[in-house]
């Protein structure tokens, strides 16, 4: 039973993860907590358990969508190794930090964070992007299947600073990170959307590498459930890839941010209760 269960939520979480460019550790890292909670079907499941196991997650993740987003060249590597200059080491130390975090203190800042992605997902499309870095020195340009071209640019030193608070985020909570990322790579940087989503993903793919590899060490990774969960998520992020590709996420992402709500506001009420 707990095979299926976590195989189902592997496939949620990449597919979801995929499709708005989030990584899926939004889905994966609640489910891991409240399954090992309150259910016997996980057991041993701690804050340092269920965010290790799912960087592991977004590894595969990361690389499923990534190969995906290959196919309809919408990967930026450049802008996503830079990026990466700054969430590699970011989601180091949050891999660190969060060794300090009991379960009471992990679901009060998780839940706070989790309303924090809801509401970056419900004004996102109502922001302008800002125009301050469309003659950035570093300039990059796509051309979509359409014969569109869009560019854009931004320092180099700006883009990484910001990646290194979503690396943090990561390897602190376990997630993503492209929550963050997407919405500053259109909004402030001029992205187009597809190529926002498939860099972030890129980026979570390389990130996860470094911040799983922490936990590694710290002892942090369930790998029994981590075989259990990784089949459903290399197929729902190729899934999910394709989506993108083929229609809009507004009806998705909709849904998503009142699931994540109601997420945070349970985890809050769990932190402060105990």
């Amino acid at each position: 039973m707990e095979w299926i269960m976590l195989l189902s939520i592997g496939l949620l979480a990449g597919a979801i993860g995929s499709l708005v460019g989030l990584g899926g550790g939004v889905i994966i890292v609640p489910a891991l907590i409240y399954f090992g909670t309150y259910t016997s079907l996980i057991e041993g499941m701690n804050p340092q358990t269920a965010v290790g196991t799912s960087l592991v997650i977004m590894i595969f993740t990361g690389l499923s969508s990534t190969l995906a987003y290959l196919k309809h060249k919408t990967v930026d590597y450049k802008s996503g190794l830079i990026f990466f200059a700054g969430s590699g080491p970011g989601s180091i130390l949050g891999a660190w930090v969060n060794k300090g975090l009991n379960m009471e203190s992990f679901n009060l800042y998780f839940g706070i964070f989790m309303i924090l992605i809801a509401i970056v997902l419900m004004i996102r499309n109502k922001l302008k992007p800002i125009e301050t870095f469309k003659s950035a020195s570093f300039q990059r340009e796509f051309t979509d299947p359409g014969g569109n071209t869009f560019r854009y640019g931004y320092p180099p030193l700006l883009g990484a600073a910001i990646a290194f608070v979503v690396g943090f985020t990561s390897g602190l909570f376990g997630i993503g990170g492209g929550s963050l990322m997407v919405p500053a790579m259109i909004l402030i940087f001029l992205f187009p959307p597809h190529v926002a989503v498939a860099t972030s993903m890129f980026m979570i793919f390389l990130s996860a590498l470094v911040s799983s590899g922490t936990h590694v060490m710290f002892g942090n990774v369930k790998w029994l459930y981590a075989l259990a969960l990784i089949p459903g998520a290399w197929i729902g992020a190729k899934f999910g890839a394709y989506l993108n590709t083929k229609l809009e996420s507004k009806v998705l992402v909709s849904v998503l941010r009142i699931i994540l709500i109601l997420i945070g506001i349970r985890l809050i009420y769990q932190g402060i209760t105990g």
